[in-house]
Order: C-alpha cells, then structure tokens, then sequence
C-alpha cells in the first residue's frame, strides 16, 4: 500500500510553511482528517493495520484513542480488528476518560493515534487506561513521523520518542520531515511565516 500516494491524492500531504503543535516548523504537514473523511478510504486504511496487528498474534480488548485526532482512526481499527472502542478527552487541559466508558482490571488496550510523532498524547491518554486498571498491550497509528521506531521498519528510535519500548508500535507508513526550531528555521530566513494547521489552530 502507497500510504504517501493516499495523502497526497486526498490532498492531504500539505507543502508550505508550518508551525507544528511541538512549536517547530516544518515545510511539509500531513492532514489525516483530509484522508479519513472519505469512510471507504479509512477503511481501506484500518483493515491494512488490522492485517499486520492480527499477524503479531497481539490480544487486544479494546482499542482507545485520544480525541480529536484519533477518533476516526481508533474507532475504523476497532471496527477491524472487531472489539470496543473508547476514547480519552481533554477537560481543561487534563486527559480524561469519561462519557460512561469504564476499564476492567486487566483489560488489554490498544492505543491508537492518527498520527504518531513523539507519541505524548498516546501516552497521556494511555496512563489515563492505566489509572483505570487497563494494560498497554500496543500502540498504531496510521503514519509515523519517524521519531518512534515501529514495527517492520528501519528507522531508528530518536531521544524525543514518548513511547515505551516494551511494547510493540504498529503504523503504515514513516513520514520523515525535516523540522526547525523557529529561531533556525531556513523558511523563516527567507521571509514567510509560519501557519498552524490541524485541531490546535485552524
């Protein structure tokens, strides 16, 4: 599966100048919500992730993504690998899981991001499963911005990678940009600015 080719004919692989949720700059950005919005195409990308899920012989109860971003993506992987799926939600800042959704002691659960880049809402949404008496069994995402190494790939665990390295991290596609700090970011010295994109601006 050409995963890039996917973002790119959904216009969904953005080329410009953008301020990430990290406060870097990057020239490229990718937009999932642009991908996912077509249901056959989610599918389409679930069922791909399932596969490879399913091939690890990984058990899982649940899958839980942390909103927004995640919502679409956790909710078309659970539909495939057919178990529940529950959500996480920031109330003033602070990740919660609410909305009736319980956790069983011992209940294995699958995180589940649109995109993965350091993994840190993942992982607050995780401790949140935790907390509750859930059990990290992996984590998947759709596309992986390189910083966390996954399964099936070659590219390298980097310092800033939020996940834990005792559990396995399930993704299509690495989607390696490059990305500035603001004071030496090269498209800011050659005069544009920097927009930002996504569920935390526009």
């Amino acid at each position: 599966m050409n995963v890039k080719q996917i973002y790119m004919d959904a216009d969904a692989l953005l080329d410009g100048h953008f301020k990430l949720s990290s406060g870097n700059h990057s020239q490229f950005y990718l937009q999932s919500a642009k991908v996912l919005e077509n249901p056959k195409t989610a599918k389409l990308l679930a069922d791909e992730l399932a596969l490879q899920i399913k091939a690890s012989g990984l058990e899982i109860d649940t899958v839980c993504a942390p909103a927004l971003g995640g919502l679409i993506a956790g909710f078309a992987l659970a539909q495939a690998l057919d178990v529940r799926f529950i959500f996480a939600e920031r109330v003033e800042g602070v990740m919660n899981i609410r909305r009736g959704f319980e956790v069983s002691k011992g209940e294995k659960v699958l995180m589940c991001e649109d995109i993965i880049t350091t993994g840190g809402s993942a992982m607050e949404a995780a401790s949140v499963v935790k907390e509750l008496g859930g059990e990290i069994v992996g984590v998947a995402a759709l596309a992986n911005r390189g910083f966390c190494k996954r399964e099936n790939s070659d590219v390298e665990t980097k310092p800033n990678c939020k996940l834990p390295q005792d559990i396995p991290f399930f993704a299509l596609a690495d989607f390696t940009f490059k990305m500035y700090a603001p004071d030496a970011c090269p498209l800011c010295k050659d005069g544009s600015e920097a927009i930002k994109p996504g569920s935390r601006g526009n």
